[in-house]
């Protein structure tokens, strides 16, 4: 037979009888509003509480017993979340005996989480406008009261989601990174606008596992920024030594600062998708179809100089009709086919060769800040961002084919032993 099983009992015996007591008096408002009857019956419950409390600490009224550790010092009126909002409830003040406030333990848990500010970030995070905060969180025609001073106010909102999104972006800029095992570091920009330019870092472990990593602000994409970005890593606990693949959009200041930090023979990738899109731009319609096909052939290819020579007769062709082109078309070819050299499997190969992963967390900031109209300052910028990162972080699948993993890790493994052998012996020969 089955038993009907409430959570009565987990209020502690002493206030159980006064709180069911309250909920009985309560539950004549059921019939106008549920919502009411919880308000009704919550307050009565928390006064029962805090009464028991007091008088835990201070003994009977008007009593002198030696047991006591305070006395009553009057009532007051204070403000507790509920509905992600403020409501205004009475409750009772103890003193010790050196006249110091005692703090009533179910006040202080009535108030210590911070829900109102959880509600006001998670909103703003899902685009409703702080003007719109007030209705997302309570009805306009409903019975739980909505007075001034119930920090529902757009002014409210804005200072709550300010001091929470604040407090979590130094909290994840400061994280150790020592313990994750991060194969693939991804980093590109984003305009926020026209002098502001925000880097951000994202990292795939071993496991293929997606982290945001880093954000710094600049004026521009260049090397300092990324090196602001790269010296944060490593403050962290990313450990240089070890071998790792960095993809890029294409960016020289990218590549140079990532070289200067982790070592010039390290494996970046530059974006196949960024690559052949900057080159189409620049091309007449009528030869999109014929060089699109000859960029995806050597895509495709799993011998790097086999692509390397098609890349490089495509170049040639492209030389009477487009020459500007043409040595947009060679620059940085070494880094193009890097996870081709890496002999990756085909999969996998598809997923690091560009930067679809960073670029998808793009969009997520796009989206969450697009209510933002003015960015009155970097530190402003930067909170949104973190924020977006660490919302968009919620959505991360594993990588595709992170299976495939090991055969990344154990290529630039070889890679580096490869590269520091022929760095001893052009050692030995110049000595």
């Amino acid at each position: 037979m089955k038993t009907n099983i409430t959570t009565a009992t987990a209020l502690p015996p002493r206030v159980l009888e006064p709180v069911l007591g309250t909920v009985d008096k309560a539950f004549e408002d059921v019939t106008a509003s549920f919502d009411r009857f919880c308000l009704t019956a919550g307050i009565k419950a928390l006064g029962e509480m805090m009464e028991n409390e007091a008088a835990e600490a201070c003994g009977p009224r008007h009593s002198r017993g030696k047991e006591r550790s305070g006395y009553r010092w009057g009532r007051t009126r204070g403000k507790i979340p509920f509905h992600a909002g403020k409501i205004e409830i009475e409750r009772p003040r103890v003193r010790d005996f050196a006249g110091r406030e005692l703090v009533l333990p179910s006040w202080e848990n009535a108030t210590a989480e911070d829900w109102l500010g959880k509600w006001a970030m998670n909103l703003m995070l899902l685009n409703v406008s702080t003007r719109k905060f007030r209705r997302a969180v309570r009805l306009p025609e409903g019975d739980v009261p909505a007075p001034a001073g119930s920090g529902l106010s757009k002014s409210a909102a804005s200072r709550h989601f300010v001091a929470l999104s604040s407090a979590r972006f130094q909290e994840w800029l400061a994280a150790d990174l020592s313990r994750l095992d991060i194969l693939v570091v991804q980093i590109d920009g984003i305009h926020i606008s026209e002098n502001l330019v925000l880097v951000a870092a994202i990292g795939i472990d071993g496991e293929g596992f997606k982290h945001p990593l880093a954000l710094m602000e600049g004026a521009t994409e260049n090397a300092a920024v990324v090196q602001a970005v790269i010296d944060n890593l490593l403050a962290r606990g990313l450990d240089p030594a070890v071998p790792r693949l960095f993809i890029i959009d294409g960016s020289k200041a990218l590549s140079r600062a990532i070289r200067r930090s982790f070592g010039r023979e390290t494996a970046v990738q530059r974006c196949q998708i960024h690559k052949a899109r900057n080159i189409m731009e620049r091309l007449p319609k009528g030869l999109h179809a014929s060089v699109r096909r000859a960029l995806r052939q050597a895509w495709e290819l799993d011998d790097a100089g086999k692509a390397e020579r098609l890349i490089r007769n495509l170049a040639q062709r492209l030389e009477r009709d487009a020459p500007g082109v043409s040595g947009s078309l060679l620059e940085g070819l070494e880094e193009i086919l890097t996870v081709t050299r890496l002999g990756l499997p085909d999969e996998l190969r598809r997923s690091l060769a560009c930067t679809n992963i960073i670029e998808n967390m793009m969009g997520t900031i796009r989206r969450v800040s697009r209510n933002v109209k003015h960015w009155r300052s970097a530190s402003m910028a930067l909170r949104w961002t973190a924020a977006a990162m660490l919302e968009a972080k919620k959505g991360f699948r594993r990588l595709k084919a992170y299976k495939q993993l090991p055969a990344l890790r154990a290529a630039l493994i070889a890679r580096s032993k490869k590269t520091n052998t022929q760095n001893v012996d052009k050692q030995l020969k110049a000595a």
